[in-house]
């Protein structure tokens, strides 16, 4: 059973930065087109940044600049490096494979 696992999430103040990881598993399954979302409270879930298994990348308007996805196939993770954090950056994170996994979601609050 194919898994998606994120960490890194956690409390930062605004200007901070943190990396979020998403580590797959499952027999056989390498990642691909890969995708981070994230959900603010009593909002809807929105893409923040893409990178598919060529390694090209694109990003919302609100974190281009901001955030870098990247990925590591050896390793079978993605990772987000977010730096200059906002308030409005506070969410729930989660990472999405194209071919229809989701992982459970790690939560980013940004807050003084």
């Amino acid at each position: 059973q194919v898994q998606l696992v994120e960490s890194g999430g956690g409390l930062v103040q605004p200007g901070g930065s943190l990396r979020l990881s998403c580590a797959a598993s499952g027999s056989g399954f390498r990642i691909n087109h890969m995708i981070w979302y994230r959900q603010a409270a009593g909002k809807e879930r929105e893409l923040v940044a893409g990178i598919t298994s060529g390694g090209n990348t694109y990003y919302a308007d609100s974190v281009r600049g901001r955030f870098t996805i990247s990925r590591d196939n050896a390793k079978n993770t993605v990772y987000l490096q977010m730096n200059s954090l906002k308030l409005e950056d506070t969410a729930v994170y989660y990472c999405h494979c194209t071919s229809g996994y989701w992982g459970q979601g790690t939560q980013v609050t940004v807050s003084s």
